[in-house]
């Protein structure tokens, strides 16, 4: 999943870009509100966190500018206000969630699972395909309810799929939520961990859509 941080103060902005690629998001740090505005414009976003008092556009403008141009990615706001007024502006401008600053990097990254699940319209942190099932708390990957060791970049490229059963993912959207920027987009990777997966937890687990890309779902669901 990657995730924009929109954070003024380089400390913490480092701190939580850390934590995040430690959960296995990938990460782009924006540390004024002009660049987090474009970026949160121009680019895919699985959920974005959203500072409220930035140098040069503030969160609430960059948020509302977002909603008004139909950008509907889930936004955790960060504030260090304390009074409830703040919070209602922010939800009011779209915003889905928001923590107050000191916050726990714990509670951040549990609430940003719970709103890319909503997002994605799944109500259970357990994601299930055929015998398959994914634990987005713990990262934990099971087929049969035996466990299936599963490679850094092969558990992102599984979870995406399975927060999307059931739709077509592309190679380029695949490409744009699981890796960097600067990742090099006409390498095969993608190929090369999808027949890994395959291998690991069964080959007719995810499909592939001649000319269009990937689909996951539940293997006995589909057509003979």
């Amino acid at each position: 999943m990657r995730v924009l941080i929109v954070e003024d103060e380089p400390t913490l902005g480092q701190q939580l870009k850390d934590t995040l690629e430690a959960a296995g998001y990938a990460v782009d740090l924006a540390a004024d509100g002009i660049d987090g505005h474009f970026m949160g414009e121009t680019e895919s976003y699985d959920a974005v966190i959203l500072d409220l008092g930035l140098p040069e556009m503030d969160g609430l403008t960059i948020l509302d500018k977002w909603r008004k141009a139909e950008r509907d990615m889930p936004v955790l706001v960060l504030t260090a206000r304390d009074s409830w007024s703040d919070k209602v502006a922010g939800l009011d401008s779209g915003a889905d969630d928001y923590l107050a600053k000191p916050f726990n990097m714990e509670e951040l990254i549990a609430r940003l699972r719970a709103l890319i699940r909503r997002s994605a319209g799944l109500a259970s942190s357990e994601l299930v395909a055929g015998d398959v099932r994914l634990d987005t708390r713990s990262g934990r990957v099971t087929r049969n309810g035996s466990p299936v060791r599963l490679t850094a970049q092969e558990y992102k490229l599984l979870s995406y799929l399975m927060h999307h059963k059931g739709k077509v993912v592309s190679r380029t959207e695949l490409i744009e939520h699981i890796y960097d920027q600067d990742f090099d987009r006409d390498s095969n990777t993608i190929e090369v961990f999808i027949t890994r997966i395959r291998k690991k937890l069964g080959a007719d687990l995810i499909e592939t859509i001649r000319g269009l890309g990937y689909t996951l779902d539940d293997p006995e669901n589909r057509p003979e």
